[in-house]
């Protein structure tokens, strides 16, 4: 019986860190294809706000999990987890070394570990009578159930996100247990010989590429984008509850004049950077690799190369 582990590379950290860059010249040298570990990036037309890859920047990588749904459709983790473990047997099968880049934490963690999503119990009634509410009394208010009866949940949930708030407290409801001790419950065996390659930046300096990248983004077209959307009549969906969207959401509304409104989202994305590092260094067992100017990017390219050829016995 073969008991080997099928080997994965995963390149993860903040926003802006500069991960796309590296991922192309590492695959390059490594014969492998990327599997995108972003769950907005799924999205099509979401493209200058996620910050997702342009076909000229590929280099001939094939690239994967790229405008696969609609931006009214919603995506879960469970489905990510699927979907990406099918393409990376898909891809060994030609020879290839799969390879995760991005920087949504709990959708790579459901990967490489064993965590089962089929048996988490609902109630289609407690759902509909929450929905009902959400609709009756808003979100601020189905968000505040959930701030009283789970709070590690409700701080990790935006309260927009109506969706995933009804589905954590129906989670509750059924259980008993929140979804933190559903998902410590279970064991976190590793599926995969992975190479867990992080990317982390002084902190001045990072908030500094994540303003300049925000102009850059407006400069690209990024309000286009998501005025586009808004003319779509798309509302309440998971998709523009991402950063780069809702705020200037608030701009298209009325609610907050322009300029404001990409203070916020430059505000928004250091804080979401911050919350990335604390995750992926509380959650995942990372080797850490600093990408701080004026870092020589062919040199942490070989550093790494070399750190994954000795984890994957290359």
């Amino acid at each position: 019986m073969n008991n080997r582990k099928s080997p994965v590379i995963v390149l993860i950290g903040p926003t802006a860190v500069g991960k796309t860059q590296l991922s192309v010249m590492l695959a390059a040298s490594l014969n492998a294809e990327i599997i995108s570990g972003d769950s907005m990036q799924i999205y099509k037309r979401m493209d200058i706000g996620t910050a997702k890859i342009k076909e000229a920047e590929m280099n001939g990588i094939p690239h994967h999990l790229l405008d696969i749904k609609e931006p009214t459709e919603p995506f879960s983790v469970a489905e990510y987890q699927e979907l990406v473990r099918e393409k990376m047997a898909e891809i060994e099968s030609r020879g290839k070394l799969p390879m995760i880049v991005g920087g949504t934490g709990l959708y790579i963690q459901s990967v490489l570990y064993d965590y089962s999503f089929t048996d988490e119990a609902s109630d289609p009634a407690f759902r509909a009578e929450m929905e009902n509410t959400a609709s009756q009394k808003g979100s601020d208010y189905v968000h505040g159930l959930l701030e009283e009866r789970d709070p590690e949940s409700a701080k990790a949930i935006h309260p927009n996100n109506t969706r995933r708030v009804i589905r954590a407290l129906e989670i509750l409801h059924t259980s008993g247990k929140t979804m933190t001790e559903q998902m410590e419950g279970q064991k976190r065996e590793p599926l995969y010989n992975a190479a867990l390659i992080g990317l982390t930046m002084d902190r001045e300096a990072l908030y500094d590429r994540i303003n300049r990248r925000v102009d850059q983004m407006m400069a690209e077209g990024l309000l286009e984008e998501v005025r586009q959307l808004y003319d779509e009549k798309v509302r309440d969906c998971q998709s523009v509850q991402a950063i780069g969207y809702k705020e200037l959401y608030a701009y298209l509304e009325g609610r907050e004049p322009l300029e404001a409104a990409v203070e916020t989202l430059k505000r928004n994305s250091r804080r979401y950077a911050k919350r990335q590092l604390t995750w992926f260094r509380n959650k995942m067992d990372v080797s850490w690799f600093d990408m701080t100017p004026p870092v020589k990017i062919e040199q942490k390219k070989q550093e790494i190369f070399a750190y994954i050829a000795g984890k994957l016995e290359l």
